[in-house]
């Protein structure tokens, strides 16, 4: 029994040490991990009584605390920078589907540009686009309504020919015109605004 109880005491004391030794093991884990400040015996030249309160790591939940709080800024870092990297993804579809239109917008003008006329084109003014038996397409000042039922050749569609040269169907001409006269109606407050180093948007949103 005494020997029993020696062999007791020592795998208590064994597991207790073996316990000691992990706790410092994880311990010496989570300081690595957690980059705690350096300590000095002589901090601004002064000798500590005790550096052992100033220098301590304390109780290893705060290591454990410390680690948790790292890992939680790692990963709100990763999810800002995934937010932003989805919102600049997002940007880019945009500006390639507004190239796509550019583009599209582009070859319409041109191929307008080349269709025959014998005037000469001013813009402002509505031309009325048509196509000839032969496949020739031209533009007349003349609207299928002025020809009335005598109209010689197919009508394809009206345009407005724009100050910047593009065209505009009959059917978006009302929109367009109030795009562009909200365009110089904020042109002109902001020209008339005194100078200033700040941005003034006065106006933008009325």
């Amino acid at each position: 029994t005494i020997g029993q109880n020696r062999d007791d005491r020592t795998t208590g004391q064994n597991l207790d040490q073996q316990g000691a030794e992990t706790i410092g093991q994880t311990r010496d884990r989570l300081s690595f991990a957690v980059r705690l400040v350096e300590t000095t015996n002589n901090p601004s030249g002064l000798q500590l009584v005790s550096s052992y309160q100033t220098n301590r790591v304390g109780d290893p939940m705060d290591l454990v605390a410390l680690a948790q709080q790292i890992q939680k800024g790692e990963e709100f870092v990763k999810a800002n920078a995934c937010n932003r990297l989805t919102v600049i993804a997002d940007q880019i579809r945009y500006l390639q589907e507004q190239a796509r239109k550019v583009l599209e917008d582009a070859k319409k003008d041109a191929d307008l540009h080349h269709a025959a006329c014998n005037v000469v084109k001013k813009p402002g003014n509505m031309y009325y686009l048509y196509m000839r038996e032969s496949g020739q397409r031209y533009f007349s000042i003349l609207s299928p309504q002025d020809w009335g039922p005598g109209c010689p050749h197919k009508f394809l569609g009206a345009y407005k020919l724009q100050h910047d040269m593009s065209w505009t169907p009959l059917d978006e001409v009302e929109k367009r015109d109030t795009e562009v006269g909200l365009m110089e109606k904020l042109l002109n407050q902001q020209a008339a605004l005194p100078s200033s180093t700040e941005p003034n948007f006065q106006g933008l949103l009325q």
